[in-house]
């Protein structure tokens, strides 16, 4: 019969338990050098949005700037007639949008925001109009009525559609008093950027012809 030396049986026990204790400890030193490169290149990424110039949001090319704005034709969602040449002489924002686009549902806060401010502008003031872009009324009717928006909402055929260029949604392009398409903005638009925009436009610091930035 053999006898087992204490000292190496101690030892023996002491190796089982230290392995699964180490073994966490590597895991959260390789989990630490992980995270810490994630978050900064998440607050750099946030530092970004918070600086960056809100006149400039999405703008880009478009072969209308600097031309005449294509008219829009078609019915309102409260069943109006409605016709852009009754907006000639005043300036204009046309937003091309769809309730199944999230960028859509999440820019019409600032949209509505853009259209109460232009209440309390002395002087111009900018109009805004809504065209629907490929959805059903009745979801277009409940989207307003649940979120706001004072301005014509416009349902009409492919064809202004097509005359405005619009790929997809949302779209929005600012025309001048003359009927002259200054800028055209892809994606969601800010309330602040909008009214940067129209500010640059009507200082002349924004050529009519270079409103894609």
């Amino acid at each position: 019969m053999s006898v087992r030396d204490p000292q190496v049986e101690g030892a023996d026990a002491g190796d089982d338990e230290v392995g699964p204790v180490a073994r966490p400890a590597r895991r959260g030193r390789l989990a630490a050098l992980i995270t810490v490169p994630v978050a900064v290149v998440l607050i750099a990424f946030v530092v970004i949005l918070a600086t960056r110039n809100p006149a400039s949001d999405r703008q880009a090319e478009s072969p209308l700037l600097g031309e005449a704005a294509p008219r829009i034709e078609g019915t309102t969602i409260e069943g109006r007639p409605f016709d852009s040449s009754a907006y000639d002489g005043r300036w204009l924002l046309v937003n091309f949008f769809a309730t199944w686009c999230v960028p859509c549902v999440q820019e019409h806060p600032e949209l509505v925001a853009f259209d109460r401010g232009q209440s309390e502008v002395d002087g111009t003031q900018t109009n805004v109009v809504s065209v629907v872009f490929s959805d059903d009324e009745a979801a277009v009717e409940r989207f307003f009525a649940r979120n706001g928006g004072d301005w014509p909402v416009v349902l009409t055929d492919d064809t202004v559609v097509a005359q405005w260029g619009v790929a997809g949604v949302p779209e929005s392009y600012l025309v001048d008093p003359g009927g002259t398409v200054r800028a055209k903005l892809v994606g969601g638009v800010t309330a602040a950027g909008l009214d940067q925009l129209v500010a640059e436009v009507e200082a002349g610091s924004l050529p009519p012809d270079e409103g894609g930035g």
